[in-house]
């Protein structure tokens, strides 16, 4: 576990860009704002500890689909549905 003070918000795009160029991706197709409200949703609805899990997901299901901006917005907009008709949609 980390002891350091987390980055305050305004420095996430300074953090995702470093983590982008360390993983040899374009952080400008990043769509931050569209994965902080999957994150959110599926946080709020599922469980906290299920937002970073599903985004992997997300970003697996994207990449395995071709990686395109449109493959990132479609794997999200599946999350989202699941995770805002949780737990009736498991049933």
């Amino acid at each position: 576990m980390s002891t350091k003070t987390p980055l305050p918000p305004e420095a996430l795009d300074e953090w995702l860009a470093a983590l982008a160029a360390r993983l040899g991706l374009d952080a400008d197709v990043v769509p931050t704002g569209l994965l902080l409200d999957v994150a959110r949703d599926v946080a709020h609805n599922v469980a906290r500890p299920a937002a970073p899990l599903s985004l992997f997901l997300v970003g697996l299901a994207a990449a395995q689909n071709g990686g395109s901006t449109a493959d990132i917005t479609a794997a999200s907009a599946a999350a989202t549905e699941l995770a805002l008709g949780w737990p009736a949609a498991a049933e």
